[in-house]
């Protein structure tokens, strides 16, 4: 597959078919909270269309705009089931993870709702509780086996588990879905994808991104799917140019962040500059704001393509304590180690071990955090392990 036959000029695809019908119906939901101040319903189904349309189009603006909507129906109407079930889901978008506890606890009867409880399970993988996260959902599973409680069985189980199982979990997650439900297929067959990926099965990989996009053609993500492995595979002009037109589509700051790293590992050091200057200024811009959710983007941007430890290190630990979990700890034990802190590294980085988390990129960081600290078999012996996982994990690679 080649970039031309990803951007080439084609009919309007199902992406763009469905964002437009979303549009229409918040133009017209809009119309009519205007038309009836009181119409509560009309509101709640607004709010709701306005997640959707953001979360297709991956635009921040869009998020905001939803969340001033949300907190006006909050205030105005009270704390409705619904409406506290939708911000709860906003803020843990956002990594807002304190206020996802509170929205759930506004609506006294939300907390024993299915969805609520998929929340909670979702916060505790964040923090670190990953027993318990496991525990809920299978308990949950065994409830009601919804595709998204299956597919949170298998993330589990790719990071913490065996990447087979992992698998067949994803295609369980597959049998629950309506033939409607193309969107969440592809997106699961992304996530098949990704599995492959990250065991440097290229060609598997490829196999599942092509099903992602022939089931959904034309949403952007998949893009990113697509410009990550031609990367990795050297064909730099694909994924350039993929890159280039998810920015044009989205403006999102990760993505000019990881264009710009694409620079950087093709040696175009000044190409690289005003996007990560670009990325940057989206990034702190949104922590003047109140936003936390950019910490984790900030930490690695500053540790590696700016080189600025401190300031590495400073927004490293802002995330590490809002989500104590093994990538949060793997971030933070990166940060110190460029801070020449090697023996406090590696107290985080043995954190992140003791997870169980089975990544190759984090034992070759590990790796190579033992190799300073002069424990030099132990360093040996993960990148040994690093590369029986995955014998392509140096090649470039984004951060989802």
């Amino acid at each position: 597959m080649t970039t031309q036959s990803i951007l080439r000029e084609k009919p309007v695809t199902v992406f763009e078919k469905e964002l437009a019908r979303i549009e229409a119906q918040v133009s017209s939901l809009k119309s009519r909270c205007q038309e009836h101040p009181s119409d509560l319903q009309s509101r709640i189904r607004l709010v709701y269309r306005m997640f959707h349309q953001a979360t297709l189009t991956g635009k921040m603006a869009q998020l905001e705009e939803l969340e001033t909507v949300l907190r006006e129906v909050i205030e105005r109407f009270g704390p409705k089931e619904d409406l506290c079930l939708l911000k709860a889901n906003l803020d843990f978008r956002l990594h807002r993870l304190p206020e996802v506890r509170h929205d759930l606890e506004m609506a006294p009867l939300l907390s024993s709702r299915f969805e609520a409880r998929i929340l909670v399970a979702d916060l505790t993988f964040q923090e670190g509780q990953y027993h318990a996260t496991r525990s809920a959902l299978e308990e949950l599973i065994s409830e009601n086996p919804t595709w998204d409680t299956v597919a949170r069985l298998a993330y589990w189980t790719s990071k913490l588990g065996d990447p087979e199982e992992a698998d067949r979990f994803y295609l369980q997650a597959e049998d629950e879905l309506t033939a409607k439900q193309m969107l969440s297929y592809a997106w699961l067959e992304l996530q098949r994808g990704m599995l492959d990926f990250n065991r440097g099965r290229y060609a598997d990989a490829w196999t599942h991104y092509r099903t992602a996009e022939a089931s959904y053609p034309g949403h952007w993500h998949t893009a990113e799917y697509f410009a990550e492995l031609f990367a990795a595979e050297g064909n730099f002009k694909e994924a350039e140019a993929l890159l280039l037109d998810v920015i044009r589509r989205t403006s999102r700051p990760e993505i000019q962040q990881a264009l710009g790293e694409l620079y950087l590992y093709m040696d175009r050091t000044e190409e690289a500059e005003p996007l990560f200057d670009s990325a940057l200024s989206a990034y702190l811009s949104s922590v003047q704001r109140g936003d936390v959710h950019y910490f984790h983007h900030l930490a690695d941007l500053y540790a590696d393509a700016r080189q600025e430890p401190r300031e590495a290190l400073r927004w490293a630990q802002k995330d590490f304590e809002m989500r104590p979990n093994y990538g949060t700890q793997s971030a933070l034990a990166w940060a110190l180690y460029r801070n020449n802190s090697i023996a406090e590294s590696l107290k985080y980085m043995n954190l992140a071990l003791a997870s169980g988390v089975r990544d190759p990129v984090i034992f070759s960081t590990a790796s190579e955090l033992l190799w300073a600290a002069g424990e030099t078999e132990k360093s040996l012996f993960f990148a040994d392990i690093a590369l029986k996982i995955n014998p392509q994990h140096k090649n470039y690679r984004m951060h989802h």
